[in-house]
Formats: structure tokens, C-alpha cells, sequence
């Protein structure tokens, strides 16, 4: 339970870094509350969509040596901040290009944080 917390406290950092870097990602309303649940949002978008992506893009990931990842890392922050928009989350994506540069960052983000709070073996 611990794990997941932290984990789940590390995608919301990470996505008000990308919120803060990237001019197209933008919060409105209670912004913390914003991120959390747009972190579980992402997290489920993640577990759920991500998985049928990579495999019907298979190909393509092949044949750009891994770098359509990045791409679908796009699509699935889109897809996500879509999903929060329904919801009425106030976690706004303007252009697949600010979800592209966002999910760089998100990904970025959150691989310095999981390395920072690892625990030791």
C-alpha cells in the first residue's frame, strides 16, 4: 500500500512539472486535487490502454527502434486528460504536441523521483 502511494504521490508531482513547463497543459480550479486525481486517471489510462497500444503498434515500435513509445506516451496523456475533462477535472491538453512534450517530462519526471525514494534492497 505504502508503494502505491508514493507512487501515486510521484505522478502527480510529475504531472505539475509537466503543467508548469509546458504551455499547453493547463489546471484550473482546486489544483492539487486536480493532479491526484489526474494521476489516477493517467494510472488506470496507463494500465488499461497503453498495454492494446503497444501491442497494435507493435510494428511501428519495432521499426523506429522503440521511439514510437514516446508517441503513444502522448496519445495515452491525451486520452487522459480527455477522460478528466468528462469527469469534470479541471486537467486541460491543448494540442497533441503539449500532451507529447508533456508525456516527455511526466516520464522524465518520475523516473529522477522513483530513483530518489527507492528503497534499498
Amino acid at each position: 500500500m505504502k508503494k502505491l502511494l508514493v507512487r501515486w504521490v510521484i505522478s502527480a508531482l510529475a504531472l505539475f512539472v509537466a503543467a508548469w513547463l509546458v504551455p499547453g497543459i493547463r489546471v484550473s480550479g482546486t489544483a492539487w486535487i486536480a493532479y491526484g486525481v489526474m494521476a489516477v486517471v493517467l494510472g488506470l489510462v496507463n494500465g488499461l490502454v497503453r498495454p492494446l497500444l503497444k501491442l497494435l503498434t507493435c510494428p511501428l515500435i519495432l521499426l523506429t527502434l522503440g521511439l514510437f513509445v514516446l508517441v503513444i506516451n502522448g496519445l495515452t496523456l491525451w486520452l487522459s486528460a480527455w477522460v478528466a475533462n468528462l469527469l469534470g477535472i479541471g486537467f486541460y491538453v491543448d494540442s497533441f504536441l503539449a500532451a507529447f512534450l508533456g508525456a516527455l517530462i511526466v516520464s522524465i519526471v518520475t523516473v529522477i523521483l522513483s530513483a530518489l525514494v527507492r528503497e534499498k534492497d
